[in-house]
This record gives C-alpha cells, structure tokens and sequence, in this order.
C-alpha cells in the first residue's frame, strides 16, 4: 500500500501552511484529495511531489495559472521545454521588472537620505521643527533640483517642480 499523510504532515514536508495547501485544493491545483471516515484531507507521496511543485514554481515567480500550467505539462508532456521556456522569460522579465523598481526606490531613498543629512547640517534647529522630506511628501515644499545630488523619478514628476 502506498504512504499516505495527513495535512499536517504534508505541511511540514513541503514547507507550506495548512492554509496554503487548501488555498492550492481550492485553486484547482491539486486533485481534491480523498477523506479519511473522520473527514481528513489524505495526501498521495505524488501530492507531496506536486506541493513542493508548487512551492518551489512560486518562488520562481510563477503565477497561479501559470503553475497550473506548468503541472500539466508535468503530467502530459514531459518534453514540452519551448513552452516551458516561454513561461521562463515571461517570469524572468517580471523579477528584472522589479529589479529596476528596487534600484529607482533605492536611489529615491538614498537621495531622501542625503537632503536630511544637508538639511541637518545646515541649519539642525529647523531639522527638529519641520523635515523637508515629509513637506516634499506632503506637496507642501517645491522640489529643487540640486547639481550633485540628481532628481528622483519621483521629484521630476512632481506638478510644483520647475
């Protein structure tokens, strides 16, 4: 007789919550799983495979219905690496996407950090009553453009900006 778990088991063995394997039940990506007589969920050891399918398709960046995509690949055709591959660079330009999000919100920040660094320096008394950076949130200070410090995407989309 083949090895049978109930979900909890099933959670420690993929690293997924309870919640999360009955989010993917629910999802359709998994079978819906026989019951036990006292109505718990039991899992195949070819369950465990595709949970941890699953997981390790999320952490790549798959989508939901891509993973649904990929675990009938899986199933019915092995061999089919072109399709697989296309769905490789849809994810992967998705995380390059993000990359570049990150690097611009990491130079807004920089920027941010450096103006109240200045301003601190400058005049430290009217640091501690108002921070220009929440007024340049606020839209209540004009952004100005300084020589060595360039302008964020955000201050160079600002209506007060010159």
């Amino acid at each position: 007789m083949a090895e049978t778990f109930y979900i909890g088991r099933v959670a420690a063995e993929t690293g997924l919550s309870v919640h999360a394997i009955r989010f993917y039940e629910r999802q359709g990506l998994l079978k819906v799983p026989i019951r036990s007589p006292g109505r718990f969920r039991i899992f195949s050891g070819q369950e465990v495979r595709d949970l941890k399918f699953i997981r390790r398709a999320q952490e790549l960046g798959f989508s939901l219905t891509e993973i649904r995509e990929l675990l009938v690949l899986r199933r019915t055709r092995p061999q089919a690496c072109a399709h697989v591959r296309d769905l490789l660079m849809k994810a992967l330009g998705r995380v390059e996407e993000k990359v570049a999000d990150l690097a611009r919100l990491r130079r807004e920040l920089r920027n941010s950090l450096q103006k109240c660094e200045r301003d601190r320096k400058r005049s430290p008394a009217r640091a501690e009553r108002t921070c220009p950076v929440l007024e340049q949130l606020d839209g209540t200070e004009p952004v100005k453009s300084q020589p060595s410090i360039p302008c964020s995407p955000l201050e160079k989309r600002s209506p007060k900006s010159s």
